[in-house]
């Protein structure tokens, strides 16, 4: 029976992948939740007024939204809230099914002057946050 002897190359090599991975996920989980607004931060915005804005599509929020959030889709965000919302620093807080949408909802937003365009994230961690936990 042979036996296989790992060299000090390989070991070093399955290192290498191991960390190399790590730093990957670690560098999407900071990406996946940069830019989203604090849960205590936007929990004070939404005890002074703060407007929900769920940026999904029509259907989607038709099948389930949260409770006084105003449904504006991602392609119409930078003709309607100017209109509806003319006062550039009233807060928004964006959110979507995943946080994507309500990312680019805010960078959108922001370039037009809106200096308190706040992205919630994902519906869920939305849901939560107006729940209070």
């Amino acid at each position: 029976m042979e036996r296989e002897i790992s060299s000090p190359t390989t070991k070093n090599m399955n290192w290498t992948i191991l960390l190399l991975a790590t730093v990957i996920l670690a560098a999407f989980l900071m990406v996946s939740k940069g830019g989203q607004i604090s849960a205590k931060d936007a929990a004070a915005y939404l005890i002074t007024g703060a407007v929900v804005i769920d940026v999904r599509s029509p259907g989607e929020f038709n099948s389930g939204h949260l409770t006084n959030a105003i449904n504006i889709p991602l392609d119409e965000i930078a003709t309607a809230v100017p209109q509806r919302w003319p006062d550039k620093s009233r807060v928004l807080l964006l959110h979507c099914q995943s946080g994507m949408r309500s990312g680019v909802a805010q960078k959108k937003l922001n370039s037009l002057g809106y200096t308190n365009a706040f992205n919630l994230g994902s519906y869920s961690r939305a849901q939560k946050i107006l729940a209070g936990q």
